[in-house]
């Protein structure tokens, strides 16, 4: 039995959606303030269909992310370097957290409204642990790397200097420029590293 192709009317509905989450989250003050009602009547869809596709308001906030995300995680997972698989790890690591950094100065909206999604812990996201186990090997394959603990943890430490709130508040709200603070990070990025 052959799997059945999604019906094109299940495609319109679904990059319609998408693109009307995106577009509200973008224009709004804070992503709480965006309701299913408000997403599935930009959308022109019911709110059923909202629920029974994407289960929750964070279900769908995911499914927008992953749309946005898709060739970042290609190039990371297949790609050529710098962040592609084959990559030397000191010139992996800076380029990893710098394409982090630059998806979500490019879409803060997105990436608040997931971190802010409420799905308990922000470490227990499927998008935080790929994201934290490509560093963890990119980390451990440096010379001299340390134990298997002390990788994990600089992983984890590498990517709280990117976390969506701390982007926010540095470029949203303290007015950084988004270009000054990619050269902090890629300066921290090399202190970590002992460059």
């Amino acid at each position: 039995m052959t799997a059945r192709s999604p019906r094109a009317d299940a495609v319109r509905n679904r990059e319609a959606v998408l693109a009307a989450a995106d577009a509200l989250f973008a224009r709004s003050e804070s992503p709480r303030s965006v309701s299913m009602d408000d997403i599935a009547a930009a959308a022109g869809v019911g709110k059923g269909t909202l629920f029974r596709r994407f289960g929750d308001r964070t279900g769908l906030i995911r499914a927008v992310v992953e749309a946005r995300t898709g060739a970042l995680r290609d190039a990371v997972e297949s790609g050529p370097p710098p962040l592609g698989p084959d990559t030397p790890p000191r010139e992996r690591v800076p380029a990893l957290l710098d394409a982090v950094l630059r998806f979500k100065l490019d879409h803060r909206h997105l990436a608040l409204a997931l971190e802010e999604a409420g799905a308990g812990s922000p470490y227990a996201a499927d998008h935080y642990g790929w994201w934290h186990d490509v560093l963890t090997d990119a980390l451990s394959r440096l010379p001299g790397g340390s134990g298997d603990d002390d990788v994990s943890f600089t992983a984890h430490a590498l990517l709280a200097a990117v976390r969506a709130d701390l982007v926010e508040h540095l470029v949203g709200e303290r007015g950084q420029d988004p270009e000054r603070l990619r050269a902090a990070l890629a300066a921290h990025v090399r202190r970590v590293l002992g460059d």
